[in-house]
């Protein structure tokens, strides 16, 4: 069969179309977790169109130093994220970083630590009133033990800092489609932060309950990007919504799990620099 020379551009449109539509349909992975270290998660953070919160975090990411300090480790990238460029504020100075014996020989005045949030720090007196140290790791909290942090306790600890915290407990009354949609719209703009509760065993993942910032939204295979604040563990995943929905509609020590948004609030004058 022969076309005319009009009906031959028109042909070659819808093969080329129909071959990208079918490249599109299965370069897609239909599996729940992704992986950072996967090529597909680069494809998705190149196309995700509600990513501002990503690179900051990025930069001021770090992760957590044991199997308990989840909470306060990204409680600390929060605050980091949110206050280390703005000049209104105090940053602590963690004593416990640098050795008094490893800085003996500096000039003297000099003072090597860097002021930023560190997990020991996020302790402040406020917080601690929340939660202390010893509580974090099972001390008994009126003569039960109660290990890490349940995320209203984080929630009320980032209120403490002088922080803006929304807390959303992922139940039967939050639908799927509200709790995608806010905490898109949250990452697509900056200035705020979304922190999630989750149960691990639902991602796939070994371990109980977790708790990590989110980075990025990628409409394409409605994922979110969770940046675990504990790598060595499992790798910074795209998790669908569906999945982490799921994941944190699971029940914690006396609510379910959820999520926190997160912004600049009313600074405790312990943490806000006087006006000279």
């Amino acid at each position: 069969m022969r076309f005319s020379p009009a009906v031959i551009p028109a042909i070659a449109f819808l093969i080329v179309s129909g071959a990208c539509t079918r490249e599109h349909k299965t370069a897609e992975p239909s599996q729940p977790v992704v992986p950072w270290t996967d090529e597909a998660a680069e494809a998705r953070l190149g196309r995700a169109e509600a990513k501002r919160d990503f690179f900051v975090l990025a930069n001021q990411f770090q992760s957590q130093t044991d199997k308990i300090s989840c909470g306060p480790t990204t409680g600390t990238v929060v605050l980091n994220a949110l206050r280390l460029s703005n000049g209104a504020f105090i940053k602590p100075v963690d004593n416990s970083v640098l050795d008094k014996k490893l800085t003996k020989h500096l000039p003297e005045g000099f003072d090597a630590r860097i002021e930023r949030y560190t997990p020991k720090a996020f302790f402040s007196d406020d917080a601690t009133k929340v939660k202390t140290p010893g509580q974090l790791y099972g001390e008994p909290i009126e003569g039960k033990k109660d290990f890490g942090l349940q995320l209203r306790q984080l929630h009320n600890m980032l209120v403490a800092h002088g922080l803006s915290s929304t807390i959303r407990v992922v139940d039967n009354s939050l639908s799927t489609e509200k709790i995608r949609e806010e905490m898109k719209t949250n990452l697509a703009k900056s200035g705020d932060f979304v922190i999630v509760n989750y149960k691990r065993s639902e991602l796939g993942q070994e371990g109980g309950g977790h708790i990590s910032p989110l980075g990025a939204y990628d409409s394409a295979t409605d994922s979110f990007l969770v940046m675990d604040v504990n790598p060595s563990k499992a790798p910074w995943v795209w998790v669908t919504t569906e999945t982490l929905v799921k994941a944190m509609k699971t029940m914690d020590t006396v609510e379910n799990r959820g999520y926190l948004l997160v912004a600049e609030g009313t600074l405790p004058h312990s943490e806000k620099k006087e006006s000279e």
